[in-house]
């Protein structure tokens, strides 16, 4: 699998994962799990858009 598809099928992945720690974090009123969550949420999308990035450059 070319280095970019894998980039951004991570990203996506983790920004899936993300979303569902922060909404269960928000449900069970624990700020840390709906932090943890928002983090990856974000490193997710940094990771879709390095995959890309990677496209346009043809890595």
């Amino acid at each position: 699998m070319k280095s970019s598809i894998k980039d951004k099928t991570e990203g996506a992945f983790h920004e899936v994962k993300g979303k569902v720690k922060e909404v269960a974090g928000k449900q069970t009123d624990n700020p840390k799990l709906e932090a943890e969550g928002t983090v990856e949420k974000i490193a997710g999308k940094v990771q879709e858009k390095i995959g890309q990035g990677k496209k346009v450059l043809g890595k």
